[in-house]
């Protein structure tokens, strides 16, 4: 208990000051700071370093995608709900099923919430990546649901950039899972300590999958996760029309005050809760991943 006190006291400090600075940069409001050491200090806590390090090399990952060439994505951000700056909600939904699954994990120990956890920040991570890179697409957007083309921002597009960003950021979680679990599991090897705690995947021989399995993991939730995304984009998200702009969007209300008006889809399902179900189901690929595989 009191090891487990201890590592939710430095996920806290840790969340804290990774916060603070991602507010100064500009990438987190201060609601946002609120969930960034909510969704840290509870994957800190129950999971260890190597959940807390793959939350990391999420927002580390986006956080600097976001401003790649910023200048020429400026012109899609009126159909976007909200802006690069991460609000509470934007924080909860992309880290939210992490810490779930990280309580879970403490609760009933077991490798497979560990996977489910990869599954789940590989598709934040990905859908992040389809969007920050494949918006720069010079081929219009496909509707996934019929193939139709689409502008640029759509709910619900597709694009071959796109998927191919979507599996490297996947990808990415996966290869990151694989080398922290080695180096923790170095370092309790050669200090010959015990984990203190039952929230430790290590040193469970069959928790350890080689490096290229956890690869292939992190790639195909990912994707699979942001296809989920993808597809309630654009069947029940909530999209409005701007009568000012004339232009589909994700805004209830424009910048200048005017009412949307509801054009299709669910009007509580924002985009907010298409990333958090997106991640849920991404966690369900990872688990399952993990289970045939092992």
């Amino acid at each position: 208990m009191t090891n487990t006190l201890i590592q939710l006291a430095l996920g806290f400090i840790i969340s804290a000051a990774i916060g603070m600075l991602a507010y100064r940069k500009g990438a987190l409001s201060k609601s946002g700071v609120a969930g960034a050491m909510l969704t840290g200090t509870l994957i800190f806590g129950f999971g260890g370093w190597t959940w807390g390090l793959l939350l990391i090399t999420f927002f580390v990952a986006s956080s600097l995608l976001s401003r790649y060439k910023e200048t020429l994505k400026e012109s899609l951000a009126e159909k976007f709900a909200k802006g690069s700056r991460r609000d509470l909600g934007q924080a909860l939904a992309n880290g939210g099923m992490g810490a779930l699954l990280a309580l879970a994990y403490a609760i009933v120990p077991h490798p497979a919430w560990f996977y489910a956890f990869v599954g789940a920040m590989a598709t934040v991570n990905a859908d992040t990546w389809a969007t920050e890179l494949g918006v720069l697409s010079r081929k219009p957007p496909r509707l996934i649901t019929t193939g139709k083309p689409v502008d640029v921002g759509t709910s619900g597009g597709v694009s071959a950039m796109g998927t191919l960003a979507t599996t490297a950021g996947g990808g990415l979680i996966g290869l990151s899972a694989a080398l922290f679990l080695s180096i923790e599991s170095g370092i309790r090897q050669t200090s010959n300590v015990s984990p203190p705690t039952p929230y430790s995947l290590l040193p469970t021989p069959y928790s350890l999958l080689p490096t290229p399995t956890l690869l292939l993991v992190g790639a195909l939730s990912g994707l699979a996760g942001s296809l989920c995304d993808s597809f309630l984009g654009a069947t029940v998200q909530a999209i409005y029309y701007s009568p000012v702009r004339q232009k589909e969007t994700e805004k209830v209300i424009d910048p200048d005050g005017t009412p949307n008006r509801l054009l299709r889809g669910w009007r509580w399902l924002n985009n907010d809760w298409v990333n958090f179900i997106s991640s849920a189901f991404g966690a369900l690929v990872g688990a399952g991943l993990w289970q045939v595989i092992s």
